[in-house]
């Protein structure tokens, strides 16, 4: 199905959606509505969800022209009487809201007065999504993470049917993340996910002069997504053989400030503690004793990228970019850490890649070793963005035109890095 005919088949998915949430089904009693539709305003909340009780993440969402998602959510999960039902809804339900965000982010959905490519409206939106449905008691039996995680899924881009398959369009499959570093500044962004948003589904021509379509997928700053194979999800079905697998992957996230890095290696392990993720919680690996993530397959201390750096380290503007080759690793025989200016050493043991030990290298490595896993000929590695800056110094003021200015400025610089993949 085209890129147009998705849009349109969510669009009508949507609208019956939320028409389910406010029209009652024909054979519903009311004796059957009553008790499927009880909630628990005490529900527990994680640490990302408690923000949601901050006025200013609301107001994202409706600056956003997303309120009515959260509005009319817990009325359409009340509308299910099996779980089969249930999961159904909440898939279309975050497919819905992904194709929202990815349309909001390219022009085509109208609504709200902050700017198009503002990834804030779209994770706050879903990140209230989570609350409700983590409220909602059917009286039915569901597996409540399990439903999560398909309504995060989708909300995501990892239900998206993938790439079109017309022959001579090269098929490049990006990933951005959420927004993070919230507890410090509630209104930060993350220009790796609106850049993903503004991808999505894009048809545009390389620099050699070969169209190329681009698909893309945002991921949660979260250990525990890791570690139960989102990344792997997201990434299998377009590394598998095919004429709708990718020809090149690169992962995307905000690195260092003022200028763009290509990561020439990604590292095993997990190294960034005390910092935590976005709910709070810590890898448990530091610098002096760094962690393999539960799960990870097998593979090596450290992956090379197989981008084409050459080709894309022509862009300069308006961020310089450059090929960052730094490693921390545990050289063979010691046992400290020891900072490596051109990438690691025979026989030592990671500590951090160029992205350091945080989730943005885990995730190069993550996709880098399933592509030699799956397909070691395609081109794949990490590239991060420029830190996003230019919010108002008033805390109550969401956007200003310093950071409207920087965000437009980056994520036309990641289409443009993109352009010159034909290397």
């Amino acid at each position: 199905m085209t890129t147009a005919g998705r849009r349109a088949a969510l669009a009508v998915t949507l609208i019956g959606a939320l028409a389910a949430a406010v029209l009652p089904a024909a054979t519903a009693t009311a004796q059957q509505a009553r008790p499927a539709c009880r909630t628990v305003d005490s529900a527990p909340t994680d640490r990302e969800q408690a923000r949601t009780s901050d006025p200013r993440t609301a107001a994202l969402t409706e600056r956003g022209g997303f309120g009515d998602f959260v509005r009319r959510f817990p009325a359409a999960l009340c509308t299910t009487r099996t779980a089969a039902q249930a999961e159904r809804l909440v898939d279309a339900w975050g497919e819905a809201l992904w194709r929202a965000g990815v349309d909001r982010a390219q022009g085509h959905r109208p609504g709200g007065d902050l700017p198009a490519a503002d990834d804030r409206p779209l994770y706050w939106t879903r990140v209230a999504m989570t609350v409700q449905l983590g409220r909602w008691q059917p009286d039915f039996t569901v597996d409540p993470a399990a439903l999560r995680q398909r309504f995060e899924d989708a909300s995501r881009g990892l239900a998206d049917s993938g790439f079109g398959g017309r022959p001579g369009v090269r098929r490049i499959f990006v990933s951005g993340f959420d927004p993070f570093g919230l507890d410090a500044e509630l209104r930060r962004a993350n220009p790796s996910g609106s850049a993903a948003l503004q991808l999505d589904g894009r048809r545009i021509t390389l620099a050699d002069g070969t169209p190329a379509e681009i698909q893309a997928v945002l991921f949660p700053v979260r250990y525990g997504d890791f570690d139960r194979g989102i990344v792997e999800r997201a990434f299998a079905p377009r590394l598998a053989p095919g004429h709708r697998s990718a020809d090149l992957v690169t992962t995307i996230s905000q690195g260092y400030p003022g200028l763009f890095t290509l990561e020439a290696w990604a590292g095993r392990s997990r190294s960034a503690d005390p910092y935590p993720d976005n709910t709070g919680t810590l890898s448990g690996g530091t610098r002096e004793h760094p962690v393999t993530a539960p799960g990870l397959g097998p593979g090596a201390e450290f992956i090379a990228t197989s981008l084409p750096t050459g080709p894309m380290t022509a862009v300069q503007q308006p961020y310089p970019l450059k090929v960052n080759t730094t490693v921390t690793e545990i050289p063979a025989g010691a046992d400290r850490p020891v900072d490596r200016a051109d990438g690691p050493t025979p026989g030592s043991r990671a500590v951090a890649g160029g992205g350091g030990g945080y989730l943005s290298n885990e995730v190069a490595y993550r996709t880098n070793r399933l592509r030699l896993e799956l397909a070691p000929q395609l081109p794949g590695g990490h590239l991060h963005t420029p830190v996003l800056t230019g919010l108002p110094e008033q805390t109550g003021q969401l956007t200003g035109p310093v950071f409207e200015q920087n965000e437009a400025a980056i994520t036309g610089e990641v289409l443009d890095v993109l352009r010159h993949t034909a290397g």
